[in-house]
């Protein structure tokens, strides 16, 4: 059975009976946030919000103070800052689309606690960002060296505004298991 879904645009993703998909993202300013829920609705996608055990407060964003939590964080590469809830049926999920706003030029160390928690052998994780200035550079590239025996896909970098046939338009691009999504001009 294939569910059409329409898009603000002149694309259509279409959903083959297919492999399950997961969307995970931490937000932080809601860009991360906006852009996980339309990769939700164009991939017909379950959505999973990393919610840190302790939030993160406005002091503890100071990009310009180093000893801001943060900051304290990027700097510690074997940081792992506790998530407050699990993903329910992970076994279950084939593609993995994992998102999160760019700190430092990498993925927020609340990503690498994610990647440890789970068994990822046997799915495919595609990596997305949102920053306004920086790309993905190195952060999706030390994050598969977490789960090197995982298929990745490489990510991209977008902005909190960019819309679903944007969105449509990259995943149809992308080389995802067989049986998972096409997105293709209507």
């Amino acid at each position: 059975m294939d569910l059409i879904t329409e898009m603000d645009g002149p694309f259509t993703a279409t959903l083959e009976a297919a492999p399950s998909i997961l969307v995970a993202y931490f937000p932080c300013t809601g860009n991360t946030e906006a852009v996980a829920g339309r990769l939700s609705d164009i991939l017909a996608a379950d959505l999973y919000e990393i919610v840190p055990e302790d939030p993160y407060t406005s002091a503890d964003l100071d990009y310009s103070d180093p000893s801001s939590r943060a900051s304290q964080e990027q700097n510690d590469a074997a940081a792992r800052p506790a998530i407050s809830d699990e993903v329910t049926g992970m076994e279950g999920y084939n593609v993995v689309f994992l998102g999160y706003p760019i700190w430092w030029g990498q993925a927020p160390r609340i990503i690498s606690t994610f990647l440890d928690h789970y068994d990822f052998e046997g799915k495919t994780i595609v990596p997305f960002c949102t920053s306004g200035s920086n790309g993905i550079g190195a952060s999706a590239t030390d994050l598969h060296g977490l789960v090197p025996s995982t298929s990745w896909i490489s990510g991209r970098r977008f902005s909190g505004t960019v819309t679903a046939s944007e969105l449509a338009e990259w995943v149809s691009e992308l080389s995802l298991p067989e049986g998972a999504v096409s997105a293709k001009a209507a």
